[in-house]
This record gives C-alpha cells, sequence and structure tokens, in this order.
C-alpha cells in the first residue's frame, strides 16, 4: 500500500492488531492456516520488517506489524488473549491450521455450552481458538 492508493476498507467491528516476529512469514502462514486475504500492506524496511499489513480472515480485519524496539516497540511474547474463528466446519478448519503449521493445544471437542470448540497456537506463539455453534 502507498500513499496514493486508498486504503482497504476495516471489516468488523473490533479488530485484532498482532505484533508478531516476522510479519511477511505470518502473512504466508495465516493465507495457508485460515484462507486469509491480503488487503494491504506496507513494504518490508531495510530489515525487512513490515510496520503494517490488513489481512480479512473469515470476513474480519486482522492487522500485523513487526516489531520496533529502536521506536518504543519491543519484541514480546503474546499472552493474555486469544483470537476466536467462528466456523461451520471446525474439524476441517482445525485440520488446515494443524496441517499449516499451527500446535493443536486443544483439539475440537464438545463443550459444556453446546458449540464444538477447540485452540491451537501458530509459529508466532498467538493462541487462536475455533468455535462452532450448534444453530
Amino acid at each position: 500500500m502507498t500513499d496514493t492508493q486508498p486504503a482497504a476498507p476495516v471489516k468488523g467491528g473490533v479488530v485484532a492488531y498482532l505484533s508478531v516476529d516476522g510479519v511477511l512469514k505470518a502473512v504466508e502462514f495465516y493465507k495457508r492456516a485460515f484462507g486469509a486475504e491480503l488487503a494491504a500492506m506496507h513494504p518490508p524496511d531495510e530489515k525487512g520488517r513490515t510496520m503494517h499489513a490488513h489481512l480479512y480472515i473469515n470476513g474480519s480485519s486482522v492487522m500485523l506489524s513487526d516489531f520496533y524496539p529502536e521506536h518504543g516497540h519491543p519484541k514480546v511474547e503474546p499472552q493474555g488473549f486469544s483470537i476466536v474463528i467462528l466456523t461451520q466446519n471446525i474439524d476441517a478448519d482445525y485440520q488446515r491450521a494443524v496441517d499449516a503449521g499451527a500446535k493443536a493445544t486443544m483439539p475440537p471437542a464438545e463443550m459444556f455450552w453446546g458449540d464444538r470448540y477447540g485452540q491451537l497456537k501458530d509459529p508466532f506463539g498467538v493462541t487462536w481458538a475455533m468455535n462452532q455453534g450448534k444453530g
């Protein structure tokens, strides 16, 4: 994305903005694992870091940035949150993510609230959950 191109529309009422170590690799992983579509991305700098990428995953926007310690944005491990993907086919979607390189941490199972639910950890340390409702 350059200053002369219009910004990609933001989808969803809440947008996750993830900091990862390796945006270019993360974009390719999220395409394989979750069927992400690249909406926009700034080109990498001389160190291979990307300050902004915008993806569409499951009808919502997810944005990414590499860490920039020299600008007060040091590398930290993700913690204290997960990103939930609502799905109609949890078993196939979960397996696609595992096949792409996600670590299965909680395989899909029937939950006490009546849905099928599972969790994975991506190669960048982010926990992703998948939920398939009954309806």
